[in-house]
């Protein structure tokens, strides 16, 4: 089990439309999270044109990423060659690698770049499997049947959502009985 746990946070929903301002990420070896390999950084937004996006009020309200945050940050095409040498050849695993890796993929084809990791895992849809008499399956959720805690202020935030994310993986498979 050696996999790449990673997160993002967006202006918005859509990969095509909305921009990456933050990305967190941390290795898990041999079944254990290892806290010294990680990635994360802030991201400025900007248009095709290399104009500076504002980040919209609906999405600082769920992050708490402002502009001003994001205003000295590197812009996403000098930060995505760095974090694809961090992941290198690894599997990957996000809370819904649906949203998170399809943001990944847009913005990779927009730099010129290519996303594409050897696996992808999903924890959300481990969390499916591990509790199917659940309605939701949301990663404060998760945590909290899992007995995971956020760090304090950690919640939607890149790294904080990875260090319970890749705990949460870690737990699944064992209760899942997977190849740990």
């Amino acid at each position: 089990m050696n996999v790449v746990v990673f997160d993002l946070e967006t202006t918005g929903l859509s990969p095509e439309r909305d921009a990456i301002v933050e990305i967190g990420a941390m290795r898990v070896r041999d079944g254990r999270v290892v806290e010294d390999e990680r990635f994360e950084t802030l991201v400025r937004p900007v248009s095709s044109s290399g104009d500076s996006l504002r980040i919209p009020w609906r999405a600082q309200q769920v992050h708490g990423i402002s502009d001003a945050m994001v205003r000295g940050a590197p812009e996403l095409r000098d930060v995505l060659p760095e974090f694809l040498d961090f992941v290198g050849d690894s599997a990957v695993v996000a809370h819904n690698i649906g949203f998170d890796g399809g943001f990944l993929r847009a913005a990779t084809g927009r730099c010129g770049l290519r996303w594409a990791p050897p696996a992808e895992h999903c924890t959300m849809q481990l969390s499916r499997r591990a509790f199917p008499g659940e309605r939701s399956h949301r990663l404060d959720l998760l945590a909290e049947r899992l007995g995971l805690e956020f760090a304090p202020g950690g919640r939607h935030r890149s790294l904080g959502d990875v260090r319970v994310t890749a705990e949460a993986y870690v737990r699944l498979l064992e209760r899942l009985r997977v190849g740990v």
